[in-house]
């Protein structure tokens, strides 16, 4: 390995090592003392519960850890939103699980933990998979009322999903092991089954001080709520334990039984590893991404063989297309293409842009992967489209908008992973969130904006000098500078992986390394939705 190589594979495994150390704190939710409080009361932590719940050796795809990453400072933080949430295997069936964090402020909900079970309930209905609630929550977040209960994407859709989702057949059971209160009451009594532990588990729709505020009764928690009122009085709950352990390992029996789902039909054959060594996807993105690279290294660290089919090779170079195979599954890969390329002056410069003709044969590769029934994944490191005279009279809109409309109107399922960059409307393009990825990770390497930290740097500077200079301000070069400074800095940090998987931009950062693992759960699961539309395009100019 040359110099550049290991200059590069530093620089990406000591950004692995700082998500790793964000993490670790992360998943001590609340706190050691609040995990302590938490086995006093012979309560297991979320993490516990679900790690007792799954198989072993098998795989758990996390979503959402880094929700609310240094969003909440001021009400004293929300680790991974509040919720422990992800998708992995219970008695052999993929599974979306879901649990409260009761060392975080009790398990309230803030905004972003509405947003956090509100995605995981789309992933549940996007690829039919049953629902497991582990449910130990005080309810909303008081004092952010306002911004997580009365609006369509707030606390109440929950619900609704909830109904939704038992309409649609798919199976949600809900294991009560702590507080379950006001409107967060109807969770589990709008789940299929729904199980409660002794001494911990309480449902009610008003608590004792409630209570006591609003007719004037006194009553205690068990009497009021408790597993021993719903299973023999209310009926409300379907069984009781005395330990979480017992509890869980009913949730284990109720899925062992599920019947087999329809499948999808999406081809799979016996997985075989890369060719290429693992390692070598560390030292791929240049340090920095700074400088050119073959984005089919990354392919060939991704496919099995390390076999990759290209279309239409020698056209467009700046997206990569063409069939493949990941972990088995048949699969359709759009990826950016960072090329050294000559402007018309005949100057050099760093590509990354969408032209006319990638743009052009990325919009007929996603509908040939349409009409064959082929999973897409879009590896994206995009500066966006092409822009200038010359790419505007060839009708560089109107093939980015050709591009865009074969990526929204895609029926089959779409798996994102930012690499590097993703700026303007080549986010979009190359199936940002708002397209609709049934699942989009993030490298520690990605950086998502409407455009470069020193581009919006300075176009916001050319904007704040010209408002100064209309007020007859003078406006030195060394303050020019500072404030360039000022603006890039705080441009920067809303461009890192970290302010997008905080507001769930990306479902969640992920190791290089475990591309290939992501990517095959994520069309594991899909597969278990046999639903695939039409596909129609729409109008679009030719």
């Amino acid at each position: 390995m040359n110099i550049e190589k290991h200059r590069n594979e530093d620089a990406m495994k000591l950004a692995m090592s700082e998500v790793r150390t964000k993490l670790e704190k992360i998943r001590l939710g609340g706190g050691k003392k609040a995990i302590e409080k938490q086995h006093e009361r012979n309560k297991l932590t979320a993490r516990e519960r679900i790690s007792y719940l799954l198989d072993e050796n098998c795989d758990f795809v996390e979503i959402g850890a880094f929700a609310g990453y240094d969003m909440y400072e001021a009400e004293g933080g929300c680790p991974a939103g509040g919720t422990v949430a992800g998708i992995g295997y219970v008695s052999g069936r993929q599974c979306v699980i879901m649990a409260n964090d009761q060392t975080v402020k009790a398990g309230a909900w803030f905004p972003i933990t509405g947003k956090k079970n509100l995605r995981m309930q789309e992933i549940a209905m996007e690829n039919h998979l049953p629902v497991i609630y582990l449910v130990d929550s005080a309810g909303v977040f008081l004092p952010m009322q306002d911004e997580i209960f009365p609006d369509k994407e707030h606390f109440g859709r929950v619900f609704r999903n909830n109904a939704r989702m038992s309409g649609m057949g798919i199976t949600q059971i809900a294991a009560v092991m702590g507080a379950c209160v006001a409107g967060g009451a109807y969770l589990p009594i709008m789940s299929d089954e729904t199980l409660m532990v002794e001494g911990n588990g309480s449902i009610f729709l008003a608590g004792p001080y409630l209570v006591k505020a609003a007719i004037g009764e006194d009553i205690d928690v068990e009497t009021l709520g408790g597993a021993v009122t719903h299973t023999s009085i209310s009926g409300i709950a379907d069984y009781r334990f005395k330990t979480e352990q017992e509890c869980l390992d009913q949730v284990k029996r109720i899925v062992s039984k599920l019947g087999n789902p329809a499948k999808a039909g999406y081809d799979r054959v016996t997985p075989v590893e890369p060719t290429r060594n693992r390692e070598d996807i560390y030292h791929i993105i240049p340090e920095g991404n700074a400088k050119p690279y073959d984005v089919r290294e990354i392919i060939e660290c991704i496919t099995d063989g390390s076999e990759f089919d290209e279309f239409k090779a020698d056209y467009g170079k700046t997206i990569v297309c063409g069939y493949a195979r990941i972990d088995g599954w048949a699969v359709g890969i759009v990826a950016n293409q960072r090329l050294i390329v000559k402007n018309k002056k005949g100057e050099m410069q760093l590509g990354g842009v969408i032209y006319n003709d990638s743009a052009d044969k990325a919009a007929r590769f996603i509908l040939n992967c349409n009409q064959k029934r082929i999973p897409l994944v879009f590896l994206q490191d995009v500066t966006g489209f092409m822009v200038g005279s010359r790419s505007e009279h060839a009708g560089i809109i109107k093939d980015g908008a050709k591009m865009v409309n074969a990526v929204a109107n895609s029926v089959v399922p779409k798996f994102t992973i930012v690499t590097g960059n993703s700026y303007g409307a080549g986010n979009y393009a190359m199936c940002g969130k708002a397209y609709d990825p049934r699942f989009i990770y993030a490298w520690p390497t990605a950086r998502i904006a409407v455009m470069g930290g020193d581009q919006a740097a300075r176009t916001l500077l050319q904007i704040q000098v010209a408002g100064m200079k209309a007020k007859g301000e003078t406006v030195p070069p060394e303050e020019e500078q500072r404030l360039l400074n000022d603006i890039k800095g705080r441009y920067e940090k809303q461009t890192t992986p970290y302010y997008a998987a905080a507001r769930l931009w990306v479902d969640d950062i992920i190791d290089p390394g475990k591309t290939r693992m992501v990517i095959s759960e994520g069309i594991n699961a899909a597969n278990h939705n046999p639903h695939i539309d039409q596909l129609k395009t729409g109008v679009f100019q030719v």
